[in-house]
């Protein structure tokens, strides 16, 4: 079944001509007679008695049309509501944010620039840093908020995409404080000491980040991982509850820190690594469409130019 046969059909049905219906559907007459037959193919029985000139509807074909009439009504009717919705949408700004920035930077982040912007309808979308990407290169969002390290930089082409930088984190390890507010285990460990490690999964962004870490530790910093996760938010979980030590990006564990409830696992500095936080959008020239309140809030954030850092 086709929906243009249904429309051929109502055609005939108010002409009562195929060559006229046929004009006016803009096909040929044996296509349009073609069509007709398909129909009725479908409908497993006649619609139109070709017997008489002109032509009329079978009883059958009487039924049909209404319908025929009905489905015609909704869908577009159906075809109406999804543009309303698609303009009562058009203030409404998409985000594709990776997990761990949507918990914890981006609704800090979002209070900000609601304070100095205005008034800001936004829609998160949380993935992983690769469907993140996917989600604005296949455009299914209007900006992609991302951590962005020079070794393990985005697969956007910046021809066809820009960014702006919003800030730094600083990815560093963290355990649970004892009453006295001393870390439960510490790094680089002793010698002969393996000290529980709370890892990202394999592929994870941060996970990347973590391993350029302990390579470019001067010492063997002696991890025996006993649990991973693709979210940082699970990792702070776990070290919480003093089972090991946890890469975190600063954001995460303000709160945790001025309560000591985590405490860093080093001296300060020492098994760190920065991290730029980015926003992406597609360039405008290059964009199937782009809303005017991510416009204007693009220009808010170029225009701006505050960079903030979270350690």
């Amino acid at each position: 079944m086709e929906t243009k046969w249904l429309e051929d059909f109502v055609s005939l049905a108010e002409t009562r001509s195929f060559s006229r219906s046929a004009q006016l559907r803009h096909v040929t007459q044996p296509a349009f007679s073609r069509r007709i037959q398909s129909l009725e193919a479908w409908a497993g029985t006649d619609l139109v008695d070709r017997s008489s000139y002109p032509t009329r509807l079978t009883p059958a074909g009487v039924a049909f049309r209404a319908q025929a009439l009905e489905i015609l009504g909704a869908l577009q009717a159906t075809r109406n509501m999804m543009h309303t919705h698609q303009v009562a949408g058009q203030d409404m700004i998409e985000f594709a944010v990776p997990h761990s920035l949507s918990v914890t930077f981006f609704p800090h982040w979002v209070m900000d620039v609601r304070q100095r912007f205005g008034a800001l309808k936004s829609r998160l979308i949380a993935l992983n840093v690769h469907d993140a990407v996917l989600r604005l290169t296949e455009g299914n969002c209007d900006l992609l908020i991302s951590y962005h390290h020079p070794t393990q930089p985005l697969a956007l082409n910046p021809d066809r995409y820009e960014m702006l930088s919003l800030g730094h984190e600083v990815l560093a390890p963290y355990v649970r404080g004892d009453e006295a507010g001393r870390p439960l285990f510490r790094l680089p460990a002793g010698h002969a000491e393996r000290v529980p490690f709370l890892s990202y999964a394999s592929g994870a962004y941060l996970g990347r980040l973590v391993e350029l870490i302990v390579k470019q530790s001067p010492v063997p910093l002696n991890l025996d991982p006993i649990y991973e996760t693709d979210m940082a938010e699970g990792l702070k979980a776990m070290a919480l509850e003093g089972h090991g030590v946890a890469f975190l990006p600063g954001s995460s564990v303000k709160k945790e820190l001025q309560t000591q409830r985590l405490v860093r696992a080093t001296v300060p500095g020492a098994c760190e690594l920065s991290m730029e936080v980015r926003i992406y959008r597609e360039r405008p020239e290059a964009a199937r469409h782009t809303k005017p309140g991510a416009q204007s809030l693009w220009d808010f954030l170029r225009d701006s130019n505050v960079v903030k850092t979270y350690e």
